[in-house]
């Protein structure tokens, strides 16, 4: 049905490249780039040999506008599935503008030199897309993005009004490593050092980083100490959820990890601004970037499982109603699948699902959009095919 161009060759780049070539009826013809090509090579022979699919490589610097377009128009893809860095969302929509290619994207923009995220910069080009009719889906991974797909289900079948949402994500795996990170290092710490906030009331509610945290009961993992942490996702969904009283965002972490955190920062290695070293200048969190385990290669001795999802108060028939929508996802699993770890297969799949209705032409319309803002019945319909089936859980405890 059509080109599509991956740009990012991580774990979640792997996972995409894996998921695509699963599904080429959708996707036609396939490219992947990056940065490196070689690691592109190695992914393209990977997925070679488990699907028989023959997908394209290619070398680009997605902070290059010129580069992007070039690429772009020699491949002339039907869409962009941008897996790369956040820095480089604005390049990468640019490129998409001018050369009149659809965007999808799992991460928001945040600039390079400031740890600090929101959705401004991408909402921006709303205007711009729909003139060019051109599409553009923002935050399809899981969080953002499968967690907006389960609020909008949950509000389209289950509530008449939605008023209290928590999204809890636990990692309960071990990739028996002393210190690593799920993610790219340099977004993952940036991420969950920065203050928490929450959204009560008609306003945000900033707080002390992990400062609130309780246990939370998994399903098949049990009780783990959750930490309330600002997430990209909640910005949209107070935004086009209006009947939301609270919304907060939980996220598993162990103690030994916390402590790891606590020291990175305390000797100044989660500095984004530049050092002088040895003549040179380099900046503290990209060098522990490049000392640390690569979280793409952790999925090999990855044990356990991911649970993610959305604890949901509200009413419906006039009478309050309680509900659980959740995904565990299998690290071993996604590995055996993809050659990714769980984190990353969550966030892939996803990708792959958006970027498949887009060109289904299910979820295709001019402008900028966050996932929630689509029917979210056949992306629910695919999650279960593509991988990562969902449970439900109605009139519980929610415990938040």
């Amino acid at each position: 049905m059509g080109k599509v161009l991956i740009i990012g060759a991580g774990g979640v780049g792997r996972v995409v490249a894996n998921k695509v070539a699963q599904n080429n009826d959708v996707f036609t013809e396939i490219i992947l780039a990056s940065r490196t090509k070689s690691k592109c090579d190695d992914i393209a022979e990977d997925v070679k040999r488990r699907t028989g699919v023959s997908i394209q490589t290619a070398q680009v610097d997605a902070d290059s506008v010129p580069e992007l377009v070039k690429l772009f128009d020699e491949f002339k893809p039907e869409i962009v599935i941008n897996v790369a860095l956040p820095y480089q969302d604005l390049t990468i929509m640019d490129a998409c503008l001018e050369c009149g290619v659809n965007y999808l994207d799992t991460a928001n923009y945040e600039p390079k030199d400031e740890a600090h995220f929101e959705y401004s910069w991408q909402w921006a080009y709303k205007d711009k897309f729909r003139e060019a009719g051109l599409t553009a889906i923002l935050g399809c991974g899981f969080d953002p993005g499968v967690t907006n797909v389960f609020t909008a289900y949950a509000a389209k079948h289950h509530f008449d009004e939605i008023h209290y949402l928590d999204i809890v994500d636990c990692n309960a795996g071990d990739h028996h490593k002393p210190f690593a990170t799920n993610f790219n290092p340099e977004i993952n710490i940036r991420e969950v050092t920065q203050k928490g906030k929450y959204y009560e009331n008609g306003q945000w509610i900033e707080t002390e980083p992990h400062e609130i945290h309780k246990p939370l009961t998994y399903p098949e993992i049990g009780p783990k100490e959750s930490y309330v942490i600002y997430h990209e996702e909640l910005e949209s969904l107070v935004k086009n959820f209006p009947s939301l009283q609270r919304a907060r965002f939980w996220m598993t972490f162990s103690e030994e990890y916390l402590t790891h955190l606590r020291v990175i920062q305390n000797i100044g290695m989660a500095r984004i601004d530049e050092v002088e070293f040895n003549g040179q200048k380099i900046v503290p969190i990209q060098f522990l970037k490049a000392v640390l385990p690569n979280p793409g290669e952790l999925g090999e001795n990855y044990t356990g499982q991911t649970s993610i999802g959305c604890r949901i108060r509200g009413i419906k028939d006039g009478k309050e109603r309680t509900y659980y929508i959740y995904n565990n996802c299998s690290h071993e699993a996604a590995y055996r699948e993809t050659g990714a770890q769980g984190v990353s297969y969550t966030t892939g799949v996803p990708a792959t699902i958006g970027a498949m209705l887009f060109l289904q032409g299910i979820w295709k319309k001019p402008g900028v959009f966050n996932v929630e803002e689509f029917n979210p019945d056949p992306f629910m319909d695919q999650l279960n095919k593509q991988g990562l089936p969902w449970h439900e859980l109605f009139d519980i405890d929610l415990e938040v």
